[in-house]
């Protein structure tokens, strides 16, 4: 009963781990065989832990990560080309802290945004940034912006994010506008952020893809150069009826609410809106295919 005001203390000065953890030890029997110190140190432990838990869900939320991915969560027995010894390499984080690009490719419904989302959620663990868009949504998001004066706040939020995964790359051709918004986006991210893309098209396509042939070669000389490749291929999972993951939410994730993707529906109007670091643009409706 003696330490009950210093929890509620420690509650008003918002160390909450180290609430918990001196509210535990009191039930503890043998608490009092440690000493001081070594009774402060797991305070500090609890608390330390408590904080870094309550930082990697605000990360994992503000990236809006459209799958619950977790890199425990991979499935390296379906047959589909991934690489493992390249993947755990991806784990440690250096080509994020490189700069580094990782191009995901293969037909659909292999698991392309599943890896991008668990190597995205790896970097938040880590202690990074990170945000997912589908191409289809980012490029009208911008046009819009160039009406509404957002354009440039866009562009300075996707510049300054640690991991940036766009999904379905070369799903549908490439306006002259579009084709200029990528490259200030690969510009202003090369040698200073790392980018993840997923796409169905294998990177020796994505020059015609693109269009035109001199943007063509300056977005890919920001984007392809030092990347990693994970060239996947096989029968789609949903084909065979077997889950791209295993778990659906592991416990370090928010739920399911506070993990929806970019892009979501509209309220009311069915217009799904898109929101990057608290700006939200009206859109059309577009249908992602993996």
């Amino acid at each position: 009963m003696l330490h009950h005001p210093t929890v509620d203390q420690l509650h008003q000065l918002r160390l909450t781990g180290m609430a918990k953890a001196l509210a535990s030890q009191t039930q503890q029997a043998d608490i009092s065989q440690l000493s001081f110190e070594e009774r402060l140190g797991l305070l500090i432990d609890s608390e330390r832990a408590e904080r870094e838990s309550r930082q990697n869900t605000a990360r994992l939320k503000r990236a809006r990560l459209k799958q619950a991915a977790t890199p425990e969560d991979v499935d390296f027995r379906h047959p589909r080309g991934l690489d493992r010894a390249l993947f755990a390499r991806l784990m440690t984080g250096r080509w994020v802290g490189d700069h580094q690009n990782v191009l995901i490719c293969g037909p659909t419904g292999v698991g392309k945004t599943f890896l991008a989302c668990a190597l995205a959620n790896q970097a938040c663990r880590q202690g990074r940034s990170a945000f997912y868009v589908r191409l289809p949504r980012l490029l009208p998001a911008l046009a819009i912006g160039r009406a509404d004066g957002s354009y440039a706040k866009t562009l300075a939020q996707l510049a300054k994010t640690d991991v940036l995964v766009i999904d379905d790359w070369g799903l549908a051709p490439l306006t002259d506008e579009s084709r200029r918004d990528l490259l200030e986006i690969f510009d202003d991210r090369h040698g200073t952020r790392a980018t993840i893309i997923t796409s169905q098209l294998p990177v020796k396509h994505w020059h015609e893809a693109i269009g035109d042939p001199t943007l063509a070669d300056a977005i890919l000389d920001r984007l392809v150069h030092q990347a990693h490749s994970l060239n996947l291929d096989g029968e789609s999972l949903r084909k065979k009826g077997k889950p791209v993951y295993r778990s659906a939410y592991s416990p370090s994730y928010p739920p399911p609410a506070a993990s929806q993707p970019a892009i979501e529906g509209a309220q009311s109007g069915g217009r799904p809106w898109i929101t990057l670091h608290g700006a939200t643009k009206n859109l059309t409706p577009m249908t992602s295919t993996e």
